[in-house]
């Protein structure tokens, strides 16, 4: 009886170890392909995808030069600007700046003594400028706000791929300044000293003025 059921049961055995061998085989031939399909990219290599992630620091030293001239080519004097923004607000960010957010970036110059310093940031006092008007330069080491990467127009939201990359390039912009501008100046030691500077300005206070540089010098 037992040999019978052995004899019985052996076509099955013999089916499911075929099925379990194609099924092997069919694994074998798909490990294959993938393997055959797979490319190997070398890290740092031109088709290293990391490549082409955005980068702050290379969009900065591209962009700083390009503000910076757009700046100095459209600076208007402290006291010029002061007058028409005590005359009207509204449209001296119009005539004189560059819409951005909650108010236009002006781009400014001026020639004054510094005053006490507050993180990094000093009161300057420039001639011809109303009393009330309080002008300020940040000069580090955190320069502070998106004013220099909001400051020709030209770049905008839709450039990158979200909000985090959009202020990682203003951040990116800052750097390159502080690179190119603050780093040879004594930023520590500059009250009591005559500065000149260029730079922009968001218009919100029109007493109160945070000037982040674009050309800086120490007389």
């Amino acid at each position: 009886m037992s040999s019978q059921n052995n004899i019985a049961q052996s076509p099955r055995r013999s089916g499911t170890n075929m099925k379990t061998a194609l099924a092997a085989a069919a694994l074998v031939v798909l490990m294959g392909a993938m393997i055959l399909d797979t490319k190997v990219v070398v890290i740092g290599s031109e088709e290293d995808v990391s490549e082409s992630a955005f980068s702050p620091e290379q969009f900065g030293q591209d962009m700083f030069p390009q503000i910076r001239e757009s700046v100095m080519s459209r600076a208007v004097d402290a006291m010029t600007l002061a007058e028409a923004i005590a005359a009207d607000k509204a449209a001296a960010g119009e005539q004189y700046g560059v819409k951005g957010g909650i108010g236009p970036v002006i781009p400014v110059r001026f020639t004054g003594v510094a005053g006490e310093a507050r993180s990094g940031v000093y009161t300057v006092d420039v001639e011809g400028v109303p009393e009330e008007t309080v002008i300020r330069v940040q000069t580090g080491p955190a320069i502070n706000g998106t004013d220099l990467r909001d400051a020709t127009g030209t770049i905008s939201f839709g450039q990158f791929t979200n909000q985090i990359e959009y202020q990682d390039a203003g951040a990116g912009i800052n750097n390159e300044m502080k690179r190119q501008v603050l780093a040879e100046i004594d930023t520590e030691n500059l009250t009591g000293k005559t500065i000149s500077v260029t730079g922009v300005f968001r218009l919100i206070n029109p007493e109160n003025w945070l000037v982040t540089p674009v050309e800086m010098s120490v007389q």
